[in-house]
């Protein structure tokens, strides 16, 4: 992976890794919110959550525009999918890892031969 790629998934993952912006980011993809709307249903303040909508924002996750005085929030379903797809990446790793390992503990193929005791020089 390129780097680019790399910096965009630590983004979404970092935003996804709190509570409250999983449950932004669900809110925006069911549909549009505005800001004050969504700040409505958290009990913490308006700037706190615009906060979180930043870092969803940033990470791509979500986007926003203005509607008069009104910020509207709604979620990058493309973005959710890169990151399903990031997380399918890693899980077919590890699948064949253990796909492997259960090969190898199931005989199919030989252990690897100890290493040779050391040959005695004359």
């Amino acid at each position: 992976m390129d780097g680019t790629r790399e910096d965009r998934a630590d983004a979404m993952f970092h935003a996804l890794a709190d509570r409250t912006r999983r449950d932004i980011l669900r809110r925006v993809l069911a549909g549009e919110h505005s800001v004050s709307a969504l700040a409505a249903s958290y009990d913490m303040s308006f700037a706190a959550v615009q906060k979180h909508v930043a870092v969803l924002e940033r990470a791509g996750l979500l986007t926003k525009r203005r509607s008069g005085r009104e910020q509207l929030a709604s979620g990058d379903v493309e973005a959710v999918r890169s990151v399903t797809s990031m997380l399918a990446e890693l899980e077919d790793i590890w699948r064949g890892r253990i796909d492997r390992i259960d090969t190898f503990l199931q005989g199919d193929r030989p252990c690897p031969s100890p290493p040779s005791p050391p040959t005695p020089t004359p």
